[in-house]
């Protein structure tokens, strides 16, 4: 008899275990020569070698299931040990599935056009009004790709400008002020992450959440790094950023060109960088528009309410700037009049 440890790393043993053990009280019934106990993510397993092969094995399919759909059913069970097959995607185009097991798909038309890009750009900028999915959709390609094992950390960032409010007044140290500004980015990793494994990441720097601030000096490898709310960093600010790319490393950069929160003197960073970097090959762009706004239907009209409001006070702006010129000209007339 020997005795082997199977150790679950890319799974939470809570998932995969099932609730009061039930999966794993299965998992026992189907290899009853072996002797099973498991304490946390490791597995114990003694009885015959070649047993043991085979419960290794289906194991290490169990696993991989849990990890890609975040649940493991009874049937699953069954298909991967009797039958020898895993289930298949009833949903086309999946990138990852939320932790209640629902697919997570692009939604909209540049969403698509997102994750195409995703796969021939090493660098994409999604630009789009609040709520057209470019920074869930970002995040779930980033955690695609880490469970496939394509790279080995997520890295998020925003910039540290708020919509109106200043850090300095909010409560607590430097992480209690900032937290909860990264907030949603947490709650995109939570959809997807279950907890207890997104907390073990994040504490092994698996996935990062930090300002922006802090990617100076830095070379970020083997990651997939997001930028997110771009239209508030400055030229200086998101140069620094871009060129912190380091080898197997996929940059997306999101952001709203009319939530801009700097100061009217200062111009926006993402603004620039369309500019300048628009012909650079390797880098795509990908424009969201209202139509791919996925949230609640009252998100749109808001949207479209702020635009069409906008227009009109750039179109009476022009209208007032031409009656100044006119009123300008008329009087410069007079003025040469009088002097001749």
């Amino acid at each position: 008899m020997i005795e082997k440890h199977i150790v679950l790393e890319d799974v939470d043993p809570v998932v995969f275990y099932g609730v009061n053990n039930i999966n794993m009280q299965m998992i026992k019934a189907l290899y009853p020569k072996l002797r099973i106990v498991a304490r946390g993510n490791v597995i114990k397993v003694m009885g015959d070698e070649e047993e043991m092969l085979a419960f290794e094995k289906s194991i290490t399919a169990l696993e991989r299931h849990c990890v890609k759909y975040n649940s493991l059913k009874e049937e699953d069970i069954l298909d991967i040990i009797k039958g020898g097959k895993s289930k298949k995607d009833s949903v086309e185009g999946v990138i990852v599935y939320s932790v209640n097991g629902k697919p997570i798909t692009a939604r909209s038309e540049n969403q698509q056009k997102l994750v195409k890009a995703y796969e021939e750009n090493d660098m994409i900028f999604a630009i789009g009004p609040a709520g057209s999915g470019k920074t869930y959709t970002s995040i779930a390609l980033a955690v695609k790709a880490l469970k496939n094992k394509e790279i080995r950390r997520i890295i998020l960032s925003r910039p540290a400008v708020e919509a109106g409010e200043k850090l300095g007044f909010l409560p607590g140290d430097m992480k209690e002020k900032i937290d909860p500004y990264l907030q949603p980015l947490y709650d995109a990793l939570q959809d997807m992450i279950p907890t207890q494994k997104l907390q073990e990441m994040m504490e092994q720097n698996t996935i990062q959440i930090a300002p922006l601030a802090f990617m100076r000096g830095r070379t970020l490898n083997d990651a997939v790094v997001i930028l997110d709310e771009a239209q508030n960093t400055t030229a200086a600010q998101i140069k620094m950023f871009l060129t912190r790319m380091g080898t197997n490393t996929k940059m997306i950069i999101t952001g709203d060109m009319t939530q801009i929160d700097l100061p009217p003197s200062v111009r926006s960073g993402l603004v620039d960088a369309v500019t300048i970097l628009k012909e650079v090959k390797g880098i795509a762009f990908i424009w969201m528009t209202k139509k791919d706004i996925v949230r609640h239907k009252l998100v749109t009209r808001i949207v479209e309410a702020y635009d069409k409001h906008e227009k009109k006070r750039h179109s009476n702006h022009k209208s007032d700037r031409k009656e100044q010129d006119l009123t300008d000209t008329i009087f410069a007339d007079i003025m040469g009049l009088g002097d001749n």
